[in-house]
């Protein structure tokens, strides 16, 4: 008799890295995932300024952006919606964390406005968390 064939291998199921970049090629779906997108490859291209354990209950600077972009995801304006009480540099080394993500993937395919906001989540070690991402 022969042998019963092979059951298919099946994967293991892994978490989902929050952290892990996402190719630009792939078009999203719609805005939340666009802004999901956005908020890892933010964080891929600023390894070095960001942590994604649970933020602490007391936060040095939380900084809102506002980023207007292109049809192909690169960045048109940045707007900042809330600049913190304390710690003001954080701001700019938020635009600048965008900056360097940048572009993020067309948006041609989404409803107007081309526009996404961010909330930076940033630690006494001046840190950062995009808000997405907790």
């Amino acid at each position: 008799m022969p042998a019963p064939p092979a059951a298919p291998a099946v994967p293991e199921a892994r978490p989902v890295d929050p952290a892990a970049p996402v190719p630009v090629e792939t078009r999203a779906r719609n805005w939340d995932e666009y802004r999901l997108r956005a908020a890892r490859r933010i964080v891929s291209a600023n390894a070095q300024g960001v942590y994604l354990d649970r933020p602490p209950d007391v936060l040095l600077a939380i900084p809102v952006l506002a980023i207007d972009l292109h049809a192909d995801g690169s960045v048109r304006r940045i707007e900042v919606l809330r600049y913190p009480g304390q710690a003001r540099d954080t701001t700019q080394m938020a635009i600048d964390a965008v900056r360097r993500a940048a572009p993020f993937g067309s948006v041609a395919h989404l409803p107007r406005p081309w526009r996404l906001t961010e909330t930076f989540l940033f630690r006494d070690d001046r840190r950062f968390k995009p808000r997405t991402l907790d």
